[in-house]
């Protein structure tokens, strides 16, 4: 076995173990975690239509969205990362949800982000509810800037928003993002 090769099944048990690690279960949460929680996504929405009018849209003409305030990722080499937020349906709350991601490559630091997906219709909205919704490399995301969301539209029935909200990553990875949804009243 070469030295490349054994790099490479190292980093894809990595990345396995990264994304099938067990999740924070919000039917556990007490009210009030789950009202902080509320707050912190209401005051992400609130900061990313200040900062990009535009995406306005997103957010009246979606199916749904989903909102993670405060995710986080870090790491040397192989980095990890988690955020929780909540699943919106016509403005209203309909769950929660949980994203795990990892990534193997040149990448060194931690970043704590926003980041939105809308889902353009049903069955996008479905194939997230169903927990059968990842991201991998392909997908792009776009950064959260004044007149960004002007440009964008949606790629196999998402649009991705992410905006930084303290600390830096240099990162040239490759790497994926797994979600878990769970809907209010679901134990």
């Amino acid at each position: 076995m070469t030295g490349k090769s054994a790099a490479f099944r190292f980093a894809a048990v990595f990345m396995t173990m990264l994304m099938t690690a067990p999740t924070a279960s919000w039917a556990q949460a007490s009210p009030d975690q789950r009202k902080a929680l509320h707050a912190d996504v209401e005051a992400a929405i609130a900061r990313v239509k200040k900062t990009d009018p535009g995406v306005a849209k997103f957010f009246k003409d979606s199916a749904g969205y989903v909102v993670f305030p405060r995710a986080g990722k870090g790491g040397f080499i192989f980095v990890g990362g988690h955020g929780d937020g909540e699943l919106f349906e016509k403005g209203n709350v309909t769950g929660t949800a949980s994203l795990s991601l990892g990534t193997v490559g040149l990448s060194v630091g931690g970043q704590q982000f926003t980041q939105i997906i809308f889902f353009q219709n049903r069955a996008a909205l479905d194939r997230f509810k169903q927990n059968k919704f990842e991201f991998t490399a392909g997908v792009s995301a776009v950064i959260v800037k004044e007149g960004a969301a002007v440009a964008d539209k949606y790629t196999d029935g998402v649009a991705v928003f992410v905006q930084p909200v303290k600390g830096a990553m240099a990162d040239a990875s490759i790497g994926a993002q797994k979600f878990n949804f769970k809907p209010d009243g679901a134990k």
